[in-house]
């Protein structure tokens, strides 16, 4: 076995493989960029070297290895795991690549080639295509519509968008071929018929040097958005018996058909229609996936020292007939994106945290209190995963879970995976790729409903205005004239507060021990906050009584902005970011609908100016691509009318919320 590995990755990933390294004996060596200078893998390795330029620095992360005196380079997922010259380069370097060979990669990298290697081995494959040097368009129109645009190279549906129509094509054949560019370095294109609505299943496989090769069972990957899984699950309730020793043969022959060797997963398109099941090739990942730890939950096996031990030479130490599954395991992904903003990445600095723990648990994680989520890398931040005898079983307990995750600072979705969590379908395994965004459908038409937009509740609100105004002491009514204080609120022992971006007025008489609340005017009675103490440097606990019911929340606020932000975690996984709202803020600052103000919809950098100052633009016509984490958002026009301002410029950096452009409406 090595002694010494290095790890070309960051993150969750790199903590994980740190883990397995650290069990084994070996000693771990990290990469870093300077944004991960103090993250969390750089801390737990035994030892961390710096890339001047990041980690897709070929020549850097090489030359790390060989200073640092490291034998093999684990990629991980991500960066640089399915880059044939690396591994041809780490090779040349006297490095072991804990990977397939660089053949391999290549066959399966391209998804062309891949399809056409498979199906010579027999194992069936999405109908119709497009074959290399094609005309896109042509090929479209002789597929029939809808279709489905991807890069050829990569993964991860980054690039992936459904095409309805040959008006639709021109626009996401450009999209998809940018981020082609950026995410992968290759912008060639494949175009295939769009599958409505099926399963993604997918086949973990197993092929050491001496001839051996064994697929571990499925995993169920269905629960998607923007062709990203958030919840996976092995096995698949779909599945029976024959049917997964089907596709676990198909899987293995793909595997040979490219002479690989190492951990790799098979990925499958299923059917969604009622009758016998049938399944199709995708593309196979030549590397760990993410959802690997459903996997090892119910086989009981280490895939990250398999991969090691068949890197250093070593055969499989068991064959087909001795693979077991037990149980069932879901893994949910934690990702720093609002749901309410149709899945954006989102940012900050994480102020307080608490990961779930306990029996059938596991937390993967790179998460550390005080640590930047900028807008550099894949918005994924950690993966919760339960296990349970039965699928029932180990739902309730990743529910369970993620309910005791509290991560502050920064905008999540684990509100949103508890939620989807409960959905009926989902309980039943009745699954497809299309079930998460039929379920954020049917929430926002139940909320359209009310007329009225999703509110805090009063409680909420209630100690949010305690909290602040424990902070800010007992008022005097000696300083009517402070900016921060609503002008027809201040009296003797009295303040108060508009707190969240509703505006919502909220009223504390009395002192914080014993204080009467008022929340839009309507008294919910007497009210007593008990502070806790602080268990980090940003964040603390705090019981709230309000109308004789005591919850527990766990807040925290940004040192640097005390006054700007407080953000409050309930028992359930609901997360609230609640501020205060400053008198005299003009319309710009706090928006409405049609103020002819764009904003961006997320940290990240502006990629294309569509129009410039003085364009007549019409509502709905795009202005500026933004771009984040490899994720494209197209900023259109509010309102017919003037481009009257422009504030962007391509390359440019810039925050969530910021006003971009303006458009001054036009009358006919």
């Amino acid at each position: 076995m090595f002694a010494s590995v290095l790890i070309a990755n960051r993150g969750e990933i790199a903590v994980r493989i740190i883990r397995t390294l650290r069990a084994m004996g070996v000693r771990s060596v990290a990469v870093h960029s300077d944004a991960d200078r103090d993250a969390r893998h750089v801390r737990e390795a035994d030892l961390a070297v710096r890339l001047e330029r990041g980690y897709l620095d070929i020549d850097a992360v090489i030359g790390a290895a060989r200073a640092a005196g490291a034998e093999a380079v684990h990629p991980g997922y991500g960066f640089l795991a399915e880059n044939a010259e690396f591994a041809r380069r780490c090779a040349a370097a006297g490095l072991v690549f804990v990977g397939p060979p660089a053949e391999a990669i290549e066959a399966m990298g391209d998804k062309i080639r891949a399809k056409e290697t498979v199906s010579r081995a027999g194992v069936p494959v999405v109908p119709g295509g497009a074959e290399p040097g094609d005309d896109l368009v042509e090929a479209a129109t002789r597929i029939g519509f809808p279709v489905l645009v991807k890069p050829s190279a990569g993964g991860g549906g980054k690039g992936m968008l459904p095409v309805w129509s040959a008006g639709e094509l021109p626009a996401a054949l450009e999209s998809a071929r940018r981020t082609a560019l950026a995410a992968f370095g290759d912008g060639t294109l494949l175009i295939e018929r769009l599958v409505e609505r099926p399963r993604h299943i997918e086949i973990q496989v197993l092929a050491d040097g001496h001839g051996n090769a064994v697929h571990l069972g499925e995993r169920e990957c269905s629960l998607q958005r923007r062709h990203q899984k958030i919840i996976e699950e092995a096995p698949s309730p779909l599945l029976d018996e024959p049917t997964r020793r089907r596709m676990g043969a198909a899987a293995v022959e793909a595997a040979r058909a490219v002479g690989y060797v190492g951990a790799g997963t098979v990925e499958f398109i299923v059917s969604g229609r009622e009758g016998p099941i049938e399944f199709s090739f995708m593309e196979m990942n030549t590397r760990l996936q993410v959802e690997h730890p459903v996997t090892e939950m119910v086989t009981g096996l280490d895939l990250v020292e398999l991969q090691l031990r068949i890197a250093a030479g070593e055969p499989l130490p068991f064959g087909q007939d001795e693979v077991r599954l037990r149980g069932h395991a879901v893994e949910a992904r934690l990702y720093a994106e609002d749901p309410a903003r149709d899945f954006l990445p989102t940012g900050g600095r994480i102020l307080a945290l608490r990961e779930p723990a306990g029996a059938g648990v596991r937390v993967d994680s790179g998460l550390a209190e005080g640590m930047v989520v900028g807008s550099d890398y894949d918005p994924m931040l950690a993966k919760v995963a339960a296990w349970a005898p039965d699928r029932a079983g180990a739902l309730t307990a990743l529910d369970r879970a993620l309910g005791s995750t509290v991560i502050l600072g920064v905008t999540t979705n684990v509100a949103f995976l508890r939620d989807l969590l409960g959905d009926p379908r989902v309980a039943a395994g009745r699954l497809d790729t299309g079930l998460v965004e039929s379920h954020m459908a049917e929430r926002h038409a139940a909320e359209d409903l009310t007329g009225e937009p999703v509110a805090v509740a009063e409680e909420v609100l209630a100690a949010a205005a305690l909290v602040f105004q424990s902070e800010a002491g007992e008022p005097s009514g000696e300083s009517p004239g402070d900016p921060w204080d609503v002008a027809d609120g201040w009296r003797i022992g009295e303040r108060a507060w508009t707190l969240h971006r509703l505006g919502v007025p909220v009223r504390v008489r009395g002192p914080v021990d014993d204080a009467e609340i008022e929340v839009n005017g309507r008294s919910l009675g007497r009210a007593r906050l008990v502070p806790y103490a602080h268990p980090g440097p940003y964040g603390s606990e705090a019981a709230v009584t309000v109308g004789g019911v005591t919850r527990r929340y766990a807040v925290a606020r940004d040192r640097d902005a005390l006054w700007l932000g407080a953000l409050w975690h309930e028992e359930g996984g609901h997360t609230w970011r609640i501020t205060r709202a400053e008198p005299g803020r003009d319309s710009e600052a706090a928006g409405h609908a049609g103020d002819g103000v764009v904003r961006s919809p997320m940290p990240g950098t502006v990629l294309v100016v569509k129009a410039a100052e003085g364009d007549r633009v019409t509502a709905g016509q795009p202005l500026l691509i933004v771009e984040a984490m490899k994720m494209e958002h197209t900023l259109t026009a509010p309102v017919d009318g003037v481009l009257a301002e422009l504030r962007a410029r391509p390359g440019q950096s810039v925050e969530l919320d910021a006003i971009l452009a303006r458009v001054t409406a036009v009358t006919a």
